[in-house]
């Protein structure tokens, strides 16, 4: 099963006229995960085709502007178009008052449910996949976010055959659970006709300059990374530091690091605007499998 992450924003602190404020849609399943919400994130909704009230879960990395100022509008728009759902927001420290603070100035009529969690490690546990969050490091409190999906037991369709088991059998299901099963009188352990699918990994890694945490984050099948500077551009690399954020080369050496199959570079500045081959080029020389998200761009693990 394909898991689609589709980037509706992608620029930095100031939008440009090819980028819009940062966000993205992590869809599994009956799950659609929005990771912040920058100005004008209703409006990319639009363009991609995607009904916001879909949304069921809204990860924050942290209350900078370009990643939150779209919250009120979304949900002004959720409860204007009688959103059913609860919708479940987690994000770090200071959550619950900024969430509160925004029901209370902007929406003062019909309001949506909703449940907030300040989190951090391991929060949220499925029957089909878990989130974690780890600190960043950046100059106001920032989570990285880690989407794994739990291993699966798969039928081993060449055994069945040999077997003479017809596919249409509906008690196969219950190998898939670990169960055994009796067919024709005889027990089939559940171990000799199933074989473990190992879950996909997607990492998060937005505003921090090199920590710990960016490390073990980007241990995952998909990482998607901050590039806000260029480190071959004067001082960029200093000036990464200082602002407390991450170079093209240094995104790409946390995916090499992370045995990463894929990059995904977003949080693009405006300096690189018509200039991203810049960007593209440096994390290439360190981690072939780059790509830099365009607004709209869906990538598929």
């Amino acid at each position: 099963m394909k898991i689609p992450v589709t980037f509706l924003g992608t620029s930095s602190a100031v939008p440009t006229e090819t980028r819009n404020h940062v966000a993205m849609l992590l869809d599994y399943k009956n799950e659609h995960i929005l990771i912040d919400c920058g100005e004008g994130t209703q409006r990319q909704f639009r363009k991609a085709h995607i009904n916001p009230g879909t949304i069921t879960r809204l990860l924050i990395t942290h209350f900078h502007g370009d990643h939150v100022f779209g919250l009120p509008g979304l949900f002004h728009t959720l409860s204007l178009n009688n959103y059913s759902k609860t919708l479940y927001i987690y994000g770090p420290k200071g959550t619950k008052k900024f969430i509160a603070d925004i029901f209370k100035t902007f929406i003062q009529t019909k309001k949506i449910k909703y449940k907030v969690e300040e989190v951090s490690g391991k929060f949220l546990k499925t029957k089909d996949f878990e989130l974690t969050t780890l600190a960043l490091d950046h100059d106001s409190p920032c989570n990285g976010y880690l989407f794994v999906e739990k291993d699966k037991l798969r039928i081993d369709k060449e055994k069945l055959k040999k077997l003479h088991v017809s596919q249409k059998n509906p008690e196969l299901a219950k190998l898939t659970l670990g169960k055994n099963i009796k067919i024709n009188n005889k027990t089939i352990n559940y171990k000799t006709l199933t074989y473990k699918q190992k879950g996909k990994k997607i990492s998060i890694i937005l505003d921090t300059k090199l920590c710990s945490n960016a490390k073990k984050l980007a241990k995952a099948d998909l990482t998607i990374i901050e590039s806000t500077f260029l480190e071959s551009s004067e001082n960029g690399k200093e000036l990464a530091k200082e602002y407390k954020h991450l170079t093209a080369k240094q995104a790409a050496e946390l995916a090499k690091k992370g045995n990463a199959k894929q990059l995904v570079l977003t949080h693009i500045s405006q300096r690189y605007e018509h200039k991203e081959n810049l960007l593209l080029e440096e994390a290439k020389k360190v981690f072939k499998n780059t790509i830099i998200a365009q607004d709209l761009t869906k990538v598929e693990i």
